[in-house]
């Protein structure tokens, strides 16, 4: 008990603070989010982590509070460096998201583009491990872009 005590004491003096869900401006409680794509990866974070944060999500824009409009929703990967073979050796994989915020007719985030990159190394005897590793980048990417879309949301 003693020790749980101290450690409670050390991580709360050091401004350790539990995660907790953002908490968005009350204009945004029954939210439209407005996307050409649906099922991608960026769609289906934002949409999980809205709905986390105590917004309705709603599948139309009729009664909406508030429009999230994706503007653009775009992955891939390029070569970045090949070997003497002329054989891939590096890629990069980016995933960059076009986005604004209307509440009634006005704009409360103009909009912006975020884009995040990341690099793994390819190796052609590893084939099945590095398309893994591959999806596991373009994870993240999406959990970062939608960890700072959802603090700018928040700030508002």
């Amino acid at each position: 008990m003693l020790l749980l005590t101290l450690v409670v004491a050390a991580c709360s003096s050091c401004g350790f603070q539990v995660r907790s869900a953002a908490h968005m401006p009350p204009e945004m409680q029954r939210t439209y989010i407005q996307a050409d794509d649906r099922h991608s990866l960026f769609y289906q974070s934002l949409l999980k982590e809205l709905k986390a944060a105590g917004i309705e999500v709603l599948t139309s824009p009729g009664g909406s509070s508030a429009v999230f409009a994706i503007l653009t929703d775009d992955t891939d990967q390029r070569v970045l460096s090949v070997s003497a073979r002329n054989v891939p050796t590096e890629y990069e994989v980016y995933y960059t998201v076009g986005y604004s915020l209307e509440i009634g007719d006005k704009t409360l985030l103009q909009p912006r583009t975020q884009t995040r990159v990341d690099n793994y190394t390819w190796d052609e005897t590893l084939v099945l491990g590095k398309e893994q590793e591959q999806r596991q980048i373009r994870d993240a990417i999406v959990a970062d872009l939608v960890r700072v879309i959802m603090t700018q949301l928040a700030s508002l």
